[in-house]
C-alpha cells in the first residue's frame, strides 16, 4: 500500500510537472541610446526581482523577453508589436519616458495587454486608456512636493525654471510645480526653454544670474541637466537648483561633478530608509549577490512593476488571461512594494509616497519622505 502511495505521489508530481507552462512578460526599455543609463537600472530591478520570484503559485514559470527601445519612439512602437505578435506576451514592463510609453500604450491597449510603466509620470498618460499602469507617481504630485518643500521649508519666493520642449516629461512637470508654487505664494519670473541634445547653455544661465531668483527649477534629463550646472559654475551662478525624479541617476553626479553639489530632487525610495519589510528583503538579497548595500531607485521600480505583475496573475484563476491581469492590477491596495506602498485606482495611477534628497559629497543624501 505504501509502495502504491509513493508510486502515485510521484506520478502527480511529473503530471503537475508537465502541465507547468512558461508565460512570456515583456519588456520595453532603453538599453542603448540616450536614455541608456535609465534603462538599464531599471532593467535590474526587473532582473533581479524576476530572480527572486520566477514562478507563480501554480508552478507556471515566468521567462522575461527584453526589447531595447534605444529611447525612441517608433523603436518603442515597434517593439511592443513584436512582443504582443511574436512573442506572445500576456503583459509588458515599461517604457521610461512618458512620450515613449504613449507609444507603447497605444499598440498594447488595442490588443488588451497590460502595460505597467516604471517612470513615466505624465499626468494624462493613463486617460482614456483601459490597459495603463504605472508604479510611479505623476508630475502633479511631485511638481507640488518640489513647489510646497521649495516655498514652505526653504522659504524661497522666486524661481526660474528651465524646461526642455522637446519632452512631455518636462513640459508637464513644469507646469505642475508653476502652479502649485504660485498657490504656495512664490513667483516664477520666467520659463527658459531649451531642446535635447543642446550643448550650449551660456545664454540660459547667463540670463537666470541677470534674473537672480532664489532659485531654479530644472525637470531635465541627466545629460542636459549636468551641462546646465557645469555652464552656470563656470560664470558664477551659485542659486540653488532642484529638479524632480530625472536626475535620479548616479550618472547625473558622475557628469555634474561638483557643480552637482547642493541639487535637491524628488525621488521614489532611498536604501537608508527602507519603507517595508520588502524593502529590506530585496536589499539584503541585492546586498548578498552584489555586494552593494544600496540600490538605485529606478531600479526598486523596476522590481515593482514585476512583482505587481506576479501579484496580479497569481490572483487570476488563468494567469495566462491578459484581461484578468490588468483587472486585478487596478484593484491593488497597499501593496508592500520595494519602493513603499502602492495602491492603484481605476486609471491604473499609483498613490505612493516621494522622498527629498541633496547631493552632498557625491551623494545623494535623504532628508525627508512625503506621504500622499
Amino acid at each position: 500500500m505504501r509502495h502504491f502511495l509513493a508510486v502515485a505521489t510521484i506520478a502527480s508530481c511529473v503530471v503537475s510537472a508537465s502541465l507547468a507552462k512558461e508565460i512570456s512578460l515583456g519588456v520595453v526599455l532603453p538599453m542603448s541610446g540616450s536614455l541608456a543609463a535609465y534603462g538599464q537600472i531599471s532593467y535590474e530591478g526587473v532582473e533581479f526581482a524576476h530572480s527572486l520570484n520566477p514562478t507563480l503559485k501554480n508552478g507556471d514559470t515566468i521567462k522575461l523577453v527584453l526589447v531595447d527601445s534605444k529611447g525612441d519612439k517608433i523603436e518603442s512602437a515597434t517593439a511592443t508589436t513584436r512582443l504582443i505578435t511574436s512573442e506572445k506576451v500576456v503583459g509588458i514592463i515599461g517604457e521610461i519616458t512618458s512620450s515613449n510609453t504613449a507609444q507603447v500604450l497605444s499598440i498594447a491597449d488595442k490588443k488588451q495587454i497590460p502595460i505597467i510603466a516604471t517612470v513615466a509620470t505624465n499626468d494624462k498618460l493613463n486617460d482614456n486608456r483601459k490597459y495603463g499602469n504605472r508604479v510611479c507617481y505623476t508630475d502633479s504630485f511631485q511638481g507640488t512636493i518640489v513647489a510646497h518643500y521649495a516655498a514652505k521649508e526653504l522659504k524661497y519666493k522666486t524661481a526660474v525654471s528651465i524646461v526642455d520642449q522637446a519632452q512631455v516629461y518636462s513640459i508637464g512637470l513644469a507646469k505642475a510645480f508653476h502652479d502649485a508654487f504660485v498657490a504656495q505664494g512664490g513667483n516664477v519670473i520666467k520659463e527658459l526653454k531649451v531642446s535635447s541634445g543642446d550643448k550650449d547653455f551660456k545664454a540660459v544661465v547667463s540670463q537666470i544670474k541677470s534674473l537672480n531668483p532664489d532659485f531654479v527649477f530644472m525637470p531635465l534629463y541627466h545629460g542636459e541637466g549636468s551641462l546646465i550646472t557645469r555652464q552656470a559654475k563656470q560664470i558664477g551662478l551659485n542659486k540653488p537648483f532642484l529638479s524632480g525624479e530625472s536626475v535620479a541617476n548616479p550618472t547625473f553626479i558622475e557628469l555634474g561633478g561638483e557643480s552637482v553639489e547642493g541639487h535637491m530632487y524628488v525621488d521614489y525610495f532611498d536604501s537608508s530608509v527602507p519603507p517595508t519589510e520588502n524593502s529590506k528583503a530585496f536589499l539584503a538579497a541585492y546586498e548578498k549577490k552584489t555586494g552593494k548595500k544600496g540600490i538605485n531607485s529606478f531600479s526598486t521600480l523596476g522590481a515593482d512593476a514585476y512583482n505587481l505583475f506576479v501579484d496580479a496573475m497569481n490572483r487570476c484563476a488563468n494567469p495566462e488571461d491578459s484581461v484578468c491581469i490588468n483587472q486585478e492590477i487596478k484593484k491593488t491596495a497597499k501593496f508592500e512594494g520595494v519602493s513603499g506602498l502602492i495602491s492603484m485606482d481605476a486609471k491604473g495611477n499609483a498613490t505612493r509616497s516621494a522622498v527629498i534628497k541633496e547631493i552632498r559629497g557625491g551623494k545623494a543624501i535623504y532628508k525627508s519622505t512625503v506621504n500622499p
